[in-house]
């Protein structure tokens, strides 16, 4: 199936590499950005075919430029959302734009005639606020915002898709509305903009981690999960439905340890060592993005993307793939000196 898709959020990390899939297997792609001042930019770096990319001036927050950016589309991939790289001043700088966004593009998408809207959520509306050491999680589990040590963003991705999944039980008429629910999102980079995830790799490869801290997460490649939102744009009876994306779980070691493996000389900075929780948390005390990792010390959330690979035949690739290349290109595009 082939039409014209709407993909909010077009200078984004994971929107840029759907874009790119949608362009290639023959859709015509209209796409949002806050300010029509970047659009060459974002052209330059996405380097698509010209001619099947439209750009569209649209804000979470204002309904000013929706409709014209969803005109004579079939199709929406609402990839848009704040994602901070560091800790936030207040938590509804996050919920505020996910909710408020999600609704107004479900709102201009029913007004519009769309068929089919595929939401890019996240695993932190799956596993957080349980308070469990070690556990795995699947689609049919939430995020209990009001459990321990839930920080901002897993608040703001819960609310937003639970939102959305409310407002299309009441208000969606026939439009199929379904998510997409990633983990951490690694793999190479197109430009300036790419997801917070990366920095983990980025801090392990210039040498500004002083040791490796007990922490982990899911790891899943950006290619990948462009193609999981193209195989939801494409399949039947997506109604309700729900897919996390989602490689193995890896602890800091174990991402360090295949950087040094596959980059050799070019690892010379990753550390070797653990960080200890007690430095980890003293250091929490002065440092509030520091201050996000200390709940996660120790943890295993495990989110098998078994449901993905059985209902739409999606298959990631290797995790040590997907590190290599993040670093390689970090590397190559000069994000990283070494």
């Amino acid at each position: 199936m082939t039409g014209t898709v709407l993909v909010t959020g077009g200078s984004g990390y994971i929107a840029g590499f759907l874009i790119r899939q949608l362009i290639a297997e023959g859709w015509r792609v209209h796409t949002t950005i806050r300010s029509l001042a970047r659009e060459a930019e974002v052209r330059r770096v996405l380097a698509v075919d010209d001619t099947r990319l439209s750009f569209f001036a649209a804000d979470l927050l204002n309904d000013a430029g929706w409709a014209d950016a969803v005109a004579g589309c079939s199709h929406v991939a609402h990839v848009a959302s704040p994602l901070p790289a560091g800790a936030v001043r207040h938590e509804d700088d996050l919920i505020v734009p996910a909710r408020e966004g999600a609704l107004r593009a479900l709102r201009f998408a029913k007004a519009a005639g769309v068929e089919r809207f595929v939401m890019t959520s996240s695993v932190a509306a799956i596993a957080y606020g349980h308070n469990k050491k070690s556990a795995t999680f699947t689609e049919a589990d939430w995020t209990d915002i009001h459990g321990p040590q839930v920080h901002a963003y897993a608040k703001s991705k819960t609310l937003a898709e639970r939102a959305a999944r409310d407002w299309v039980a009441a208000e969606g008429g026939h439009m199929v509305y379904c998510t997409i629910n990633p983990a951490a999102v690694l793999g190479p980079v197109l430009g300036p903009d790419f997801s917070a995830s990366i920095e983990v790799v980025k801090r392990l490869i210039s040498g500004s981690l002083p040791g490796l801290p007990d922490f982990g997460f899911g790891v899943v490649d950006v290619r990948d999960v462009a193609d999981l939102h193209v195989r939801a744009l494409n399949a039947e009876d997506m109604a309700g439905e729900r897919f996390i994306a989602c490689g193995p779980f890896l602890m800091m070691a174990d991402v360090a340890a295949v950087l040094r493996d596959r980059l050799g000389a070019e690892a010379r900075k990753v550390p070797t060592r653990k960080l200890p929780d007690l430095l980890l948390r003293a250091v929490a005390l002065f440092d509030p993005a520091v201050r996000m990792v200390t709940g996660e010390l120790g943890k295993r959330r495990i989110t098998p993307a078994d449901h993905a690979r059985e209902r739409l035949g999606w298959v990631p690739r290797p995790a040590a793939e997907t590190i290599v290349d993040t670093a390689r290109s970090l590397i190559d595009r000069g994000i990283v000196t070494l």
